[in-house]
């Protein structure tokens, strides 16, 4: 007799589910499509033959209460295991990720991943933005753009606001910044990451993109060259944050603009059937929200 063992993933499902009682709240948790969480669950239950949620609103039969249980302590039991062996039986995560925001965003609570999760050995691999320049056997990797990636299934994790930002010496030097119109008599740092005419814009200014000065084509470099006192940098806040915090960068204005583009993390079709993919996704989007 041929026993048939159900995926995994549809076991994950159906605990999300009768746990969350939400179709939309266990896709999200699993970051999966609604659609793929009701069809793991009709699958698993095709395979055990057994019909495990009676209502609409979720709630269990009796025979899903007993099978709940049972895969509940069989999850429990496959996520201890990578835990109890050395470091050569621990789960490997590459994870391709963008500069600043490597720096700015992700190091900072990179501790906490370690210490949730100290089963998964994390490689990263630095991209390049925009470009979406990342090394292939990558298993996940953190996109900046505008979100519309044929190629990958994809998540935004952060969307920000922009403003210029400067050394305090500078604007003690080239100041007062009173009006927006003041920057026209300053050295304006550049980075085809987050373009000068999306501000410009916003503050109803008919002003061409620069073409001349400093160029950068990543921002925290281009932080570092503003907190040297080359000019005025269009800094994303969430990303400049370090900066500001430490007093290197002080902004010109107190008027913020939406930038036009995000951070994304984004995957292959597949991938997150792997349990430390899903892992470092949920907890990389609850981390940043």
């Amino acid at each position: 007799m041929t026993i048939r063992i159900p995926p995994v993933q549809c076991l994950l499902t159906f605990e999300a589910l009768a746990r969350l009682r939400s179709v939309t709240q266990a896709a999200e948790e699993l970051c999966v499509t609604p659609s793929a969480v009701s069809h793991r669950v009709r699958q698993l239950e095709q395979i055990i033959g057994t019909k495990l949620f009676g209502r609409a609103d979720f709630s269990l039969t009796t025979e899903g209460s007993e099978y709940l249980a049972h895969v509940r302590e069989g999850l429990a039991s496959l996520q201890r295991f990578p835990g109890a062996a050395a470091s050569p039986g621990k789960r490997k995560l590459k994870l391709a990720v963008t500069p600043t925001f490597a720096r700015s965003i992700l190091m900072p609570r990179l501790r906490q991943f370690a210490e949730a999760y100290p089963e998964i050995d994390l490689t990263l691999q630095v991209s390049i933005p925009l470009l979406d320049v990342v090394a292939e056997d990558a298993d996940l990797t953190i996109r900046f753009g505008t979100g519309r990636y044929a190629d990958v299934e994809h998540l935004c994790l952060i969307k920000d606001e922009v403003t210029p930002l400067a050394s305090p010496a500078w604007i003690r030097e080239n100041g007062p910044f009173d009006a927006p119109e003041d920057l026209l008599r300053a050295p304006l740092l550049r980075s085809p990451l987050e373009p000068w005419r999306t501000w410009f814009a916003a503050h109803g200014l008919d002003w061409p993109e620069p073409m001349e000065g400093s160029s950068f084509n990543d921002i925290g470099l281009m932080c570092d060259a503003a907190a040297q006192g080359l000019g005025v940098a269009l800094v994303r806040l969430k990303l400049g944050a370090p900066w500001i915090e430490n007093g290197s960068l002080e902004r010109l204005y107190a008027r913020n603009v939406p930038s036009p583009h995000a951070h994304y993390l984004c995957w292959r079709t597949g991938a997150m059937e792997r349990w430390e993919c899903a892992a470092f996704a949920e907890w990389l989007k609850k981390s940043v929200a």
